[in-house]
């Protein structure tokens, strides 16, 4: 079968069918999708992770398909029900609603009213009534009273005639086919408040009484909506018109028009209100929470790639302080490997306010151990930390840094944390993240749950395994793209690099622990069950710096180096003066060099990473800071132009924190002076703009933002078609106009008013 599954992903995904065929065999032989798309582009045709990956999941996605068909065709020929037609319809079906339409009328099933009507013997009644003849139906039913059996009279008679009719409109393949895509092309989504708890769901007010296509349904929505209806706030159906539903059904078996005839309509109706009506919506509910699953989890796993991939300070001797107000503000000091050093509490803020001794605390210690750079969580107490820090006076050359604590909370308490310091506390285990982010926001945020970053959009209400799976891509993505200093990474970043697992992982840092530093990544096969393929997947990731070979600290492979080796033997030099001198590797020809195994792909790398071995692929560090005097959402001012960072991006828009310990919303539709459509396309998380306030609502502690260039103009008009794509997108065909709970419109046309006339 997978020949077939090859040839069908071969043509879903627009590549070629020895592309496929290779990463298909790739991945079964255990490569991770790392490792074939950076060391086997021959084989692949230069498959980036994006394909590979797809490949994966497709392929597995069918496989179980087939596992599923295999069961079917061996119950039904257990059971004596396959024919060659039936067969052979099983063995076509693409999809997993068909092949359960196909095994329905043979699924072994409980007593329905439908195997209770046959029981009496009223199958023969039906199956007269379902040719739809021109007979005497009352007479034809009076032949079925029989006591005994518990028919009693006519009615009865036909009521399970009409139960065993309904149940083959149920099973009818093509029918079921035609409701589905009813279902899923006309359904509506409707929404109300559960009576009486009106002041209780006041965050899904905007959802009282709410509807709108489902086809339309932004996944943000779709997940709002569902998690009202889990807290039980709210009331959803997701159904077509009911006529229409009916029209198709008997459209499908209405051939007469006479009384056997009005006893399948009878039959039909009751077979979509009972049996269809309830099946098709489950279907179509589960089928659009998976689509708006899929969807929050690319949101998630978006933001988190470029979270992890944020510029990292680099090695620095760092000062992190977890600020608090009652209890004081957290300090630690650390080494330019991210080494505790010092730890104590200062408290400059209120109550205590013992200004003077904190500050000569920090000058000490920024003299004592060569601070380099402050790191302040972005908490409570933060933006007054920050102040106080910049108050003193310090080093020109001592820069201070808000850094983003969402997560570090999870992290102090967490196994990972206790075992790295287990005789600290976990406010000096915050502290202690906070400056490590700061340093190597991939290396320290690999230690907790990718979930609990904070960076998601309803990421506890979609399915966890599919979260953990998406998640877990993107952290490996990550950590093999940058590469992973073996002799100094902890056993949470090494589990991550391809082929390793969190087992290998330990293994290697216990080895290290033991034996010293790795001397070359050849020692590596000294760790115990590190095997040929578990090296061969991941030495190309792992890094060591002070190797006596150059090519041990690059992400040149091991397999690779006798290329390497020739070329400097080529050209009469030595590997380390082909990596120094550019002159020199500009005399290499590649062609020279390509054989059955290696082509130009892999040698065009080669070069590449000679030229800049090591490169760390992240952007430099960018200092950034806050405006002053702007700590609290009561010193924020409509109209105010404010510094910002992009903390968060979801479909309807983005979140940024402008330094008052409450992220503000750029609606999509304050994003630019141009239409948007996906807000991914003109903003990354940790990306620096300039914010323009446009409304503040205190109670409800939210804050309207704009990256518009005049925020409080007339709003431009796309084009038609950006005009449609666009009410499409925020949903205006629901029942409320607008948009839903994340659409600012109407307050903003009131904040424009109020504007111009100052």
């Amino acid at each position: 079968m997978d020949q077939l599954n090859i040839g069908k992903i071969t043509k879903e995904l627009g590549l070629k069918l020895e592309q496929v065929k290779a990463a298909v065999e790739l991945l079964d032989a255990g490569g991770t999708v790392p490792f074939i798309s950076r060391y086997r582009k021959e084989m692949t045709g230069s498959l980036d992770e994006v394909a590979i990956t797809d490949i994966r999941d497709r392929i597995l996605q069918l496989r179980e398909l087939d596992k599923r068909r295999e069961a079917i065709l061996k119950s039904l020929e257990t059971h004596e029900k396959l024919t060659p037609e039936l067969e052979k319809a099983v063995k076509e079906a693409e999809t997993m609603a068909l092949l359960e339409d196909l095994y329905l009328p043979y699924k072994p099933k409980r007593k329905t009213r439908a195997s209770m009507a046959r029981e009496k013997g009223l199958e023969p009644l039906a199956t007269l009534l379902f040719e739809q003849k021109n007979t005497d139906v009352e007479s034809e039913a009076r032949q079925f009273i029989d006591e005994e059996k518990g028919v009693a009279k006519e009615e009865e008679a036909l009521q399970g005639a009409r139960d065993i009719i309904a149940e083959w409109v149920n099973e009818h393949q093509e029918a079921r086919g035609k409701i589905r895509e009813l279902f899923f092309q006309k359904a509506v989504l409707k929404s109300k408040v559960i009576s009486g708890k009106e002041t209780e769901a006041q965050k899904y007010k905007d959802y009282f009484e709410w509807e709108e296509p489902i086809k339309d349904a932004p996944s943000h929505r779709v997940l709002a909506m569902r998690r009202g209806e889990k807290e039980m706030f709210l009331m959803l159906d997701l159904l077509p018109d009911e006529d229409e539903a009916v029209y198709l059904l008997e459209n499908q078996f209405i051939t007469d028009s006479n009384a056997a005839s009005e006893q399948v309509k009878l039959a039909i109706k009751d077979s979509y209100k009972r049996l269809l009506r309830p099946s098709m919506e489950t279907e179509t509910r589960l089928s659009t929470k998976n689509g708006a699953d899929e969807e929050a989890i690319k949101v998630f796993a978006d933001n988190l790639k470029q979270l992890l991939l944020a510029a990292p300070l680099g090695q620095k001797v760092t000062m992190a302080i977890d600020p608090g107000f009652r209890t004081g503000c957290k300090l630690v000091c650390l080494d330019k490997q991210g080494k505790l050093l010092h730890f104590e509490a200062i408290y400059p803020n209120e109550p205590q306010k013992r200004q003077a001794e904190a500050g000569m605390t920090i000058k000490g210690l920024c003299e004592k151990f060569g601070i380099e750079a402050i790191a302040i969580g972005n908490g409570t107490a933060g933006r007054e930390t920050e102040a106080f820090v910049k108050s003193l006076g310090l080093d020109k050359g001592i820069i201070t840094v808000m850094v983003n604590e969402s997560g570090a909370s999870i992290y102090s308490a967490s196994t990972v944390a206790r075992e790295e310091f287990p005789d600290e506390d976990i406010t000096v285990r915050g502290a202690v993240s906070i400056g490590r982010r700061l340093m190597d926001p991939l290396a320290e945020l690999v230690k907790i749950d990718p979930k609990s970053i904070g960076v998601g959009q309803y990421q506890h209400d979609v399915d966890q395994s599919a979260l953990k799976k998406g998640l877990d891509d993107v952290v490996m993505s990550c950590v093999n793209s940058v590469g992973v200093e073996v002799n100094t990474a902890s056993k949470e970043l090494l589990s991550y690099v391809s082929g390793l697992g969190p087992q290998l992982a330990k293994g290697i840092v216990d080895y290290r622990n033991e034996h010293g530093p790795f001397k070359n990544r050849e020692a590596l096969k000294s760790v115990s069950r590190l095997g040929a393929k578990a090296f061969e997947q991941a030495a190309g990731f792992l890094r060591i710096g002070d190797a006596a070979n150059p090519l041990d600290t690059s992400s040149v492979h091991p397999e690779s180096y006798h290329i390497v080796e020739k070329m400097a033997q080529d050209l009469s030099t030595s590997v380390e003066d082909l990596i120094k001198n550019a002159s020199l590797r500009s005399k290499v020809s590649l062609k020279s060099y390509v054989s059955e195994q290696v082509g130009l792909p892999t040698l065009s790398d080669i070069m590449t990473e000679l030229d800049k071995p090591g490169r760390d692929p992240r952007e430099r560090f960018e200092y950034f800071t806050f405006q002053d005097g702007v700590n609290h959402m009561e010193d924020l001012k409509v109209g105010m132009k404010l510094p910002g960072v992009v903390t968060n991006i979801t479909n309807f828009g983005a979140f940024v924190d402008v330094g008052v310990h409450q992220d503000g919303l750029v609606h999509i539709s304050h994003m630019s002076d141009k239409f948007v459509q996906n807000p991914a396309e003109i903003l990354s998380v940790q990306q620096k703009v300039q914010a323009t306030v446009i409304e503040i609502d205190l109670p409800r502690k939210r804050i309207a933002l704009s990256l518009k260039s005049d925020p409080f103009g007339d709003k431009p008009k796309p084009s038609k078609g950006k005009e449609k794509r666009n009410r499409s997108k925020e949903g205006s065909q629901g029942k409320k106009r607008s948009g839903g709970p994340e659409d600012l419109q109407a307050s903003l046309a009131k904040l424009k008013d109020k504007f111009r006339k100052g």
